[in-house]
């Protein structure tokens, strides 16, 4: 289902309408309500709310299965590292990345 003109709104009309609009996304629109011209909220139906919820939950578990098996595909083929070993050197990598890692700056003459 696509947007239209009419499903953006803006706020303070929104606010005078919110009723009207309500009643229009339990029926199946959904509002886009501006604020200053830009997106700012979204109205739709609890219902497909709900299912966008259950949607993106299953996208995560099939993203995590995908991961388990490619792990499983990494340990049968015998591309594997001791834990210790594999923890250690990423806290050296964040370690080299942060910026308390960086060199400073030389201090300005007469500031502390």
């Amino acid at each position: 289902m696509g947007i239209s003109v009419r499903d953006v709104v803006p706020f303070t009309q929104a606010r005078a309408r919110l009723s009207e609009l309500a009643d229009e996304a339990r029926a199946g629109a959904e509002k886009i309500i501006t604020k200053n011209g830009e997106s700012y909220v979204a109205l739709i139906d609890a219902d497909r709310l709900d299912y966008y919820h259950r949607l993106e939950r299953e996208r995560v578990h099939l993203l995590l299965i995908e991961d388990a098996r490619r792990g499983v595909a990494d340990m049968l083929a015998g591309r594997t590292t001791e834990a210790g070993g594999a923890i250690a050197r990423l806290q050296r990598r964040r370690a080299a990345r942060s910026p308390a890692a960086k060199p400073r700056d030389k201090p300005v003459p007469g500031r502390g």
